[in-house]
């Protein structure tokens, strides 16, 4: 069983950067494709963005795309996602999952293991 913990969320305004983290509980996280996860309240979970197991290939929503970037250490077994340029609308509880080996990056039931969260909160 892997587990996943989140965490660097918080309040900030608009405009400013928060880096959340998501550490795994075991080194097999390091074979897998990871996904970061957004959920407003009242909205459905939606994609944020992914990386490939080496770090090798990242894909984000068009929604966030310029302003957040994901990586990667699997030395530490722990994947980020850097926020930059933070609007109102990014506030929401965020997730990492592990992706699957089958499956569309956008889909949440192409990933295992999720976590319980962390939440950003971006007031204007």
């Amino acid at each position: 069983q892997v587990h996943m913990v989140e965490s660097g969320g918080g309040s900030v305004q608009a405009g400013g950067s928060l880096r959340l983290s998501c550490a795994a509980s075991t080194r097999t996280f390091s074979n897998h494709d990871m996904g970061w996860f957004r959920q407003a309240p009242g909205t459905e979970r939606e994609f944020v963005g992914g990386i490939s197991w080496n770090g090798a290939g990242t894909y984000y929503a068009d929604s966030v795309k310029g302003r957040f970037t994901i990586s990667r250490d699997n030395t530490k077994i722990t994947v980020y996602l850097q926020m930059n340029s933070l609007k109102p609308e990014d506030t929401a509880l965020y997730y990492c999952a592990v992706k699957r080996y089958f499956g569309t990056w956008e889909q949440e039931s192409s990933y295992d293991y999720w976590g319980q969260g962390t939440q950003v909160t971006v007031s204007s």
